[in-house]
């Protein structure tokens, strides 16, 4: 199915997506093929197969694409994302994490190697015109980033692009030094659709008037927003010289006081780099009006920790969602169509939109 969602380019004459997006369920179902399949996905870091003849099953988004993945490291240290799913009758091939030489289905015994080849199977002797390239387990495209690890479902555009991006800013950041603490992930449940989420994600036009602590530590009136292709950032800067990051000399935005540098990465990903290292969220839809947020944290500095842009992220994230839980309820209004764009605060918003209309309207 096909729309026509139209979205000006211009934004001083761009009207939002309707509110008729948020609430249609046959909509939401068709956003899984034409936007979450053809796109990419964070699915960790490499120190889930940190050894050799490794392996680690996952399900990427589960309860909406719920899709099983399987990561893979070979005698000769190569990482592969494949399909979990076994191309004899689809049981899933491997139950758990561990060491494993080959990946054998536990159904009927049919063999693979670590990178998805079909080695045998019994009992088919007298099959004709086997195996097939179909008999291998799906390969997934793979990126990754410093340590992090993004596949492609069937991916409409190269992820490097965004890499690219994003290493403009923070490439002097050593992010393989960057450490998981289990300690500070959390998840969370907003009852509101998960493009709202994003939407609020998108602007600091709201820091002033819901987030009065953050609101403190930023200066608002030099909040930036740069729109790209794929993804998308918002740069606070602070009138704070201790809490900030330390820059090259050769950086972009050396001289300035930066607090924080916050990706967005189309549609549902977004990479906040603090002093004190990265907190990852990822928006995962499970309803058209329930939406899980996971908070992923990696600590480059733990003495910056709690401190400046950076801290007290929990009550950030509560704060937005009450806010994005009353939207919820206000774009269900028979007496709300659409709004209009501020040209100077939400560009990020008015990207979002334009990248859903495009990728929707195919």
């Amino acid at each position: 199915m096909s729309y026509n969602f139209k979205i000006n380019p211009d934004i001083t004459k761009a009207e939002t997506l309707p509110a008729s997006f948020y609430r249609d369920n046959t909509l939401f179902e068709t956003i899984k093929e034409k936007i979450f399949l053809k796109s990419w996905q964070w699915i960790g870091d490499e120190s889930l197969v940190s050894l050799k003849e490794s392996t680690y099953p996952l399900i990427l988004l589960d309860g909406y694409l719920t899709e099983p993945m399987l990561l893979t490291k070979d005698i000769d240290n190569t990482i592969s994302c494949l399909t979990n799913v076994c191309t004899h009758r689809g049981n899933l091939v491997a139950l758990k994490s561990g060491l494993s030489k080959k990946l054998t289905c536990t159904y009927h015994g049919r063999r693979f190697n670590l990178k998805g080849d079909f080695e045998h199977m019994p009992e088919f002797g007298q099959t004709q015109d086997f195996p097939k390239p179909c008999d291998n387990l799906h390969t997934f495209p793979l990126k990754k980033w410093g340590p992090f690890l993004f596949a492609g479902l069937n991916p409409s555009f190269d992820f490097q692009q965004v890499i690219d991006k994003m290493n403009e800013r923070i490439g002097f950041l050593p992010l393989n030094e960057f450490i998981l603490d289990p300690s500070l992930n959390k998840n969370f449940t907003v009852h509101a659709h998960w493009a709202l989420y994003c939407d609020n994600y998108l602007e600091g036009f709201h820091v002033p008037f819901v987030h009065k602590d953050l609101n403190a530590v930023l200066d608002y009136g030099s909040y930036k927003t740069e729109v790209y292709d794929f993804c998308n950032l918002q740069i606070g800067y602070t009138e704070d010289t201790k809490n900030v990051f330390n820059l090259p000399k050769n950086h972009i935005d050396y001289g300035k006081n930066v607090a924080a540098y916050y990706y967005w990465v189309f549609p549902n990903m977004m990479f906040n780099f603090y002093p004190w290292g990265l907190s990852i969220n990822i928006v995962q839809p499970l309803s058209i009006n329930k939406t899980k947020v996971s908070f992923i944290s990696y600590v480059y500095d733990s003495d910056k920790l709690n401190k400046g842009a950076g801290s007290a992220l929990d009550k950030v994230e509560q704060e937005d969602e009450a806010i994005v839980e009353n939207v919820q309820k206000g774009v269900r209004s028979s007496f709300y169509k659409a709004g209009r764009f501020s040209p100077t605060r939400e560009q990020g918003v008015h990207h979002f939109h334009c990248l859903l209309a495009k990728f929707l309207n195919r």
